[in-house]
């Protein structure tokens, strides 16, 4: 699951490199001052900052941390602000590479799971099935956008991350089938539609998404 993102963090540290090439020492009014090429710069932050929020999330403190070590000084050079960013980033690379990031964001995302499917189980068991498999359905295309960024699969329709997540291999054509099951009965509950599925329909639907859960996110 953590390839492709352990690829990316390799291609930054090497574009990271290829920054530090460009430094150069320019006078200036206040005398001396080390630069590099702010356009290789600007491109590096930008695709850093959307690896960190896809391995750790908007709110990690490796993703804080960078924003506020964007913001330029009093009499900052580019360069200052370059190796503060790239302490940064090394630091993530480290943590990702340990395992410690992406278990981190999943941890959370597996208790918020966890938490809207015992609602989707109560609703359910108060007879309200429709809401049950609404909520089991937004579970399970959350779960597969976060695949599709582990995957570097961009996100769409529920029925076309589930068929690229299949072709690329994440998973097989039978968890393929399972989903598009899951998906009919989550549309027709979105539809109103509640004479096209019965209570065991939404109990099979929550027990395999937790499954899912468990075997692709956990």
């Amino acid at each position: 699951m953590n390839k492709k993102l352990q690829q990316r963090f390799s291609e930054l540290e090497a574009q990271l490199d290829e920054i530090e090439k460009t430094k150069k020492s320019v006078n200036g009014v206040y005398g001396d001052t080390e630069t590099i090429d702010y356009d290789l710069f600007t491109g590096w932050k930008v695709k850093v900052k959307n690896l960190l929020a896809t391995a750790c999330g908007e709110n990690s403190q490796h993703f804080v941390a960078f924003e506020r070590g964007e913001k330029r000084g009093t009499m900052e050079s580019n360069y200052s602000i370059k190796k503060r960013l790239g302490a940064i980033f090394l630091a993530a690379k480290e943590d990702f590479d340990g395992g410690y990031l992406a278990s981190l964001k999943y941890l959370v995302q597996a208790e918020v799971f966890d938490s809207e499917l015992e609602q989707a189980k109560e609703l359910l068991s108060s007879g309200y099935k429709l809401a049950s498999a609404v909520i089991c359905g937004v579970v399970l295309e959350t779960a597969l956008r976060d695949l599709c960024d582990s995957n570097a699969i961009p996100h769409g329709k529920l029925d076309t991350m589930n068929a690229q997540l299949a072709k690329a291999g994440v998973y097989n054509r039978l968890q393929q089938k399972r989903i598009t099951a899951i998906a009919d009965i989550r549309n027709s509950a979105a539809h109103g539609r509640p004479e096209e599925f019965i209570d065991l329909d939404v109990e099979n639907m929550i027990r395999d998404v937790e499954s899912f859960l468990l075997s692709y996110l956990a």
